[in-house]
């Protein structure tokens, strides 16, 4: 079984402290989970493989690595010189639109690493292994965090005792509901896309800005999945630097005991300036 790309433990970032934790569930056989935060980077992400057999372990363990590794090579263009877009007129110069601009490279060549894979198996698009993909990156000190997100692993914020989910699920389920469907709803983890199986990759890319207090949370649906909103709203009550792995592991296990079967990641941050 793969082990986390990053250990269990506080992480400080430029914004905030972070705690991860996955777990295999009371199920599986197998975690196809993955989480990683790079303090370095200002970098949190998880991931959420399918795939069967070691597929999704592999998958999800890419892709976070394949991310991390693109920024870790251009994280510079992110304050540097502007990036130039297709129409050879055109540049963007705000800092905050660069970062989202290579947020979109980073995803489509993590994408592609993956498909690449798929294709050397011999699967056709569509098919193979792959992982959905939730974070955020800070780029710099005076720039908002820049959210990313595909497929049905979710990001949250609690602020003021209220928790907001700040991702939309892409899956058929939630595209029913969008579109005022009541009955004969489709299955919560049928999912529209996610990062491996299609040569391209659609990803939801925005910024907010954080504030101090703020707690952010990542999730794979092995969590969201059973435990009710409530309930995980709660659990966040009053949450500090020194109760986030406490928190975490709370969430893991009212997760089992919500008869939930499959992975759970929580990564919890806690912005502090």
């Amino acid at each position: 079984m793969t082990p986390p790309l990053s250990p269990s433990r506080l992480h400080r970032l430029p914004l905030c402290v972070a705690f991860g934790v996955t777990d295999i569930g009371p199920v599986r056989r197998n975690n196809e989970d993955n989480f990683l935060i790079d303090e370095t980077l200002g970098l949190v992400m998880v991931a959420d493989g399918m795939g069967g057999h070691a597929g999704g372990e592999v998958a999800s363990t890419g892709v976070l690595e394949a991310l991390r590794e693109y920024l870790e090579k251009h994280a510079g263009d992110a304050t540097g010189q502007d990036i130039v877009l297709s129409d050879p007129d055109a540049t963007w110069s705000d800092p905050i639109m660069r970062a989202v601009a290579l947020l979109h490279d980073a995803i489509g060549a993590a994408n592609r690493v993956l498909y690449a894979q798929n294709v050397a198996h011999g699967c056709r698009e569509g098919e193979g292994m792959g992982a959905t993909l939730t974070g955020f990156w800070r780029p710099g000190a005076d720039q908002p965090l820049t959210l990313f997100h595909v497929g049905d692993s979710r990001l949250y914020r609690q602020r003021g005792g209220r928790l907001d989910q700040l991702t939309c699920d892409q899956t058929l389920y939630q595209q029913a509901i969008d579109a005022g469907a009541i009955r004969d709803l489709p299955a919560r983890n049928v999912l529209l896309q996610a990062m491996g199986p299609s040569p391209t990759v659609a990803p939801e890319v925005r910024t907010i800005f954080a504030e101090p207090g703020d707690l952010l949370m990542l999730c794979s649906d092995g969590l969201h999945g059973c435990v009710p909103h409530g309930d995980i709203e709660a659990a966040l009550a009053a949450v500090s630097a020194a109760t986030l792995e406490a928190v975490c592991r709370r969430l893991i296990q009212m997760a089992k005991d919500c008869g939930g079967r499959d992975n759970i990641t929580v990564l919890l941050a806690l912005c502090d300036g």
